[in-house]
Formats: structure tokens, sequence, C-alpha cells
């Protein structure tokens, strides 16, 4: 019976075509990601891991700067069509990619034009797909759906990086950019092929004037604002992946393959943990504070590996509790998010998310030219621990952590619900976030005697 609940989400026709596209979509992804980085690390440069902080700062920065625009559109446009549009343009992209890389005309500043331009359809493209997924499935489903969709991703990282790698050396990179435009074909047959009369309905915004009730909600929420500061730090120091493995590959030795590898092993933990968060109910606070503490952890004792086959090792376990937190931190936002503002809310989760990058990869990079790769890890691991000692704070001071009355040496944290806005008006003022905030407590309180503290 647990096996079924976490794949229930697959029993609705529309969740199944659209796992299967993105799958695909996503397999040729890392295959592109895995071939754009060993190009501007051994091909475009001497082996400069500060080039491609460069590169990761240029692809990620865009979903940063154009939060407000990407999250309204999110929100005021049919997502499917949207989509169709974001997947076409990426499609293209790769086909360009491509053709430069096989006519020898591939320099650097093409390559970061080509990561901007990237990051530019991405920004538009990310907020809709995780969004999207609301619009498939009830909310009941919306958690199960979201940690499916990481397994899907997660199996395709699994798969992508270590085909690319094999194709790399095969057939060289500019034809495995032009495999991956291939693959957008089946996200937009599987767009194509949905039942449009089963999506579920939603709220939309009405005016462009609200692009900010998305900020005003998130500021008014303790919760999910501590949420984004741990995913960002996470994001900007911890999640450097291209650049942890492709240097510690370089430094044991290995060559393209060598280095797709260690992303598909990195991949099994994260399958992992992406399944075992679609086994639970819904997505906890608490989850994501410990995976941040255990990331930290695992990723200082990476670093500390002396051969190629135990770091890979280790990788296992730094996916899991990557994706554990990415998973967890996402269901969260989402299931305790109104879905009128919803869009708008997970346009700023994957600003913070992917804006990060820009931050942090050049100075990771930077600190792997000059005092090795392991001391980058290490940042990395630095962020984790201090991600976690915020949100455990955080839990301390807020009175949601206490003790549990059933359990004699338990502990229980309060449950967050979703925020109420006012119908047929999706503005949400300072009053009505009072208003919500003091109706979360009350449920609260009722639930929890002697406890109304948020």
């Amino acid at each position: 019976m647990t096996r079924l609940r976490m794949f229930r989400s697959l029993s609705l026709y529309n969740y199944r075509v659209w796992f299967l596209g993105a799958l695909v979509s996503n397999i040729g992804g890392w295959m592109q990601s895995t071939a754009q980085d060993w190009v501007v690390l051994t091909e475009l440069t001497d082996n400069d891991a500060a080039a491609m902080g460069v590169t990761m700062a240029l692809q990620f920065g865009p979903p940063l700067l154009l939060v407000s625009i990407t999250g309204w559109v999110a929100d005021r446009f049919d997502r499917r069509r949207l989509l169709m549009v974001t997947q076409s343009s990426l499609l293209a992209l790769a086909v360009g990619a491509g053709v430069l890389l096989l006519s020898g005309a591939m320099t650097l500043p093409l390559m970061w034009c080509f990561a901007l331009a990237l990051g530019v359809v991405n920004a538009f493209d990310a907020p809709a797909r995780q969004a999207f997924v609301s619009d498939v499935v009830s909310t009941e489903n919306a958690s199960n759906a979201i940690a499916l969709n990481s397994a899907s991703f997660n199996m395709a990282r699994l798969i992508g990086p270590a085909v690319g790698g094999v194709l790399i050396v095969l057939i060289g990179t500019g034809w495995v950019f032009l495999v991956n435009a291939l693959t957008f074909l089946a996200m937009l047959l599987a767009l194509a092929a949905m039942h449009v009369g089963e999506l579920v309905p939603r709220p939309r915004s009405g005016t462009r004037g609200r692009i900010a009730d998305g900020f005003r909600y998130v500021l008014g929420r303790p919760d999910l604002r501590v949420t984004f500061l741990m995913v960002f730090l996470i994001g900007a120091f911890g999640m450097n992946f291209p650049i942890f493995a492709s240097t510690m590959a370089l430094e044991f030795g290995q060559a393209a393959d060598g280095y797709g590898l260690l992303s598909s092993v990195l991949a099994i933990g994260s399958l992992a943990g992406a399944l075992m968060a679609a086994r639970r109910d819904r997505a906890r606070m608490r989850v994501v504070v410990i995976a941040t503490g255990a990331f930290g952890l695992v990723s200082l004792v990476s670093s500390l590996m002396p051969a190629y086959g135990l770091y890979a090792v280790m990788l296992v376990f730094v996916g899991f509790s990557t994706v554990t937190i990415l998973t967890t931190a996402n269901g969260y936002v989402q299931t305790t998010t109104a879905p009128a503002l919803r869009g708008r809310v997970m346009a700023l989760y994957m600003a913070v998310l992917m804006g990060a990058t820009p931050i942090g990869a050049p100075i990771v990079g930077w600190v792997a030219d000059t005092f090795g790769p392991r001391r980058a890890i290490e940042v990395g691991s630095a962020a984790g621990l201090i991600a976690c000692a915020i949100g455990l704070g955080w839990m301390l001071a807020s009175g949601r952590l206490h003790r549990d009355r059933t359990r004699r040496f338990g502990l229980t944290m309060d449950q967050t619900r979703p925020m109420p806005v006012v119908p047929g008006d999706d503005l949400v003022t300072e009053s009505e976030l009072a208003d919500a905030v003091a109706e979360v407590r009350a449920e609260t309180a009722a639930e929890h005697p002697g406890r109304a503290r948020g």
C-alpha cells in the first residue's frame, strides 16, 4: 500500500504524460549540461574553474533579475502554452550552440552569450513548470506529484551525464547539443497530448500592478523567509556540483566519461531522496532543516576522500541530502501558499535557488582555482551547516517545536496551513496577511491547547 501511495499521481493520465515527457527532456538537458561544462573547462579554457563559474553565473542570473516579470507571467497566462513557447526556444538554442561547436566557431564569449540566453528562457520556464504541477493534479496529490517530478529529474540526472560523457568521447560535444535538441520534442508532444479539460482550474491574476503581491506574501510568512534563506545558502555555495565534480575528476586523473560518471553517481542518491519524499504525506519544514545539516556533514567528509571511488561513494549521500532539501522545500512552499499567488511565490523560490548561483559560483570557482577543489567543497559544507543552524534557531524561537504529548521523549512541530486570499481579489494587503496569520494561529492553538505562538 505504501508503494502504491508513492506513485499515486501516476494514476492520472495527464500526469503520466507529463512525467514521461519531462523525463526524456531532462535526460537531454543533463547531457547538454555535461557537454557545456566540459567545453568551457577543457576546450575553451585550460582547466579554468573560474570561467565555469562565470558561465554558471550568466546562466542562473536571469531568474533573479527577472523574478517579478516571470512570476507574473506564470500566474497571468496559460502555463501549458507558455511551456510550449519556452521549450521550443530551448530547442532552438541547443541547435544553435551545437552548430557553432561543430563548425569550430564557438568561443568562450559566445558560450557565455549562449548561457545568458539559456538563463533568460529558463527564467520563464522554471516557475511555470513548477506551478504547472498544481494545474495537473489536485491539492491532495500536489506534494506527491512534486516529489515524483523530482524523481523524474534525478532519473534523468542518473542517465544523462553518464551518456553525455560517453558521447563526448565518441562523437564530440557539438553532437551532444543536437541530440538534446531532439529530446525537447518529447516535452512538446506531452504538452500537446494532455487532456486540457482535465486540468485543475486556477485563479487568475487580474492586473499588471499586482506583481509585488508575491513579495508581500513571502514577507508576511516567517517560515517562508527562513526556507528561502536556507535554500539560498545551499544554492549559492553548496550546489556547484559542475565545479566540484569536474575539478575533482581532473584531480583524480579522469576524462569526460569519469566526470559524467560522478554526476550519475550523485544522481543515485538524488533519486533515492526524491522517492523517499514521494512516500511522505506532506512536506515538512523540519525535514528541510535536518537535511541541510546532513548535507553539510557529508559534503565535508567527501572533501577528505583520497581516491576517486571513495569520493564517488560519498556523492551518493550528497545527492540524497540535496534532493531531500530541494524536494521538501519546493513541496512545502507550494502546498502552504495561496493558489492565486502560487506562480509568483514559485518564481521567487526559483529566483532564490537559481539566482544564488551567480553569487556563489564565481566565489567557489575562485576558491577551487586558488586553493584546490577540496577547499571549494568545504565552502559548500559550511553553507549547509549554517543553513541548518538558521533553521533550528527559527524552530526554537518561533515556539513551533515542542514536546509531543503522545510520546514521552518525542518532539513535534506545528503544521503550517495555506494562507487564504480574499475571494475575487488576489491582492494581499498587510491587514489581510495579519488576519490570515491569526487564523492559522487560532487553528494551531485549538489543536495544541495552551500554545498560540506562530
